[in-house]
């Protein structure tokens, strides 16, 4: 147990990558290096979470996604579109995991009747039962992972990770743009 909570407090980069770029860099340049390792370990501790949440019930966080988008539109069909865009994956992708949802049952796609090029999504009836079911257990999860977090700081912290996520936005439209 004292080597998991020495693990998960140590800072990475190592603390002698730290110094090398102090050598090289000012301090703030090192923390935001820091904040950058922080947030990668961070994120990936939580995919590596959240796929062993969903295994057991929407599959992964992709489908967990598609499947709550779907819930949330009610009886209302969903363009494919409009699953690209929540999800920020290209088209082919979000083919492929609609196919798949498709073959086990958790969603039917029909053609638009006023336009022949766009598909619609909507639930079945097993998708309805597998998402409510993750969406419940999930949701009872998240309140005991966040539960030293106050409303304002959630706020907070989701304000802070969009601006970070935008700055990042930024540089590689500049990027590209060069």
């Amino acid at each position: 147990m004292a080597d998991d909570a020495l693990a998960s407090e140590q800072s990475f980069p190592t603390s002698y990558m730290r110094e090398a770029y102090l050598r090289r860099f000012p301090l703030a340049a090192a923390q935001r290096l820091e904040t950058v390792f922080t947030l990668r370990s961070v994120s990936q501790q939580i995919n590596n979470v959240l796929n062993e949440w969903l295994e057991g019930t929407a599959g992964s966080p992709s489908r967990f996604q598609t499947l709550a988008l779907l819930w949330a539109a009610g009886d209302r069909y969903v363009p494919h579109q409009e699953i690209i865009a929540a999800l920020q994956v290209k088209r082919a992708t979000v083919s492929a995991l609609m196919f798949s949802l498709e073959q086990e049952g958790l969603v039917q796609s029909i053609g638009d009747e006023n336009d022949r090029r766009r598909l619609l999504a909507t639930l079945t009836e097993k998708g309805k039962s597998i998402i409510a079911s993750a969406l419940e257990l999930n949701a009872q999860r998240l309140e005991k992972v966040l539960a030293g977090l106050s409303p304002d700081e959630l706020q907070l912290l989701q304000s802070l990770l969009r601006r970070m996520r935008d700055g990042f936005i930024k540089v590689s439209d500049e990027k590209t743009k060069a």
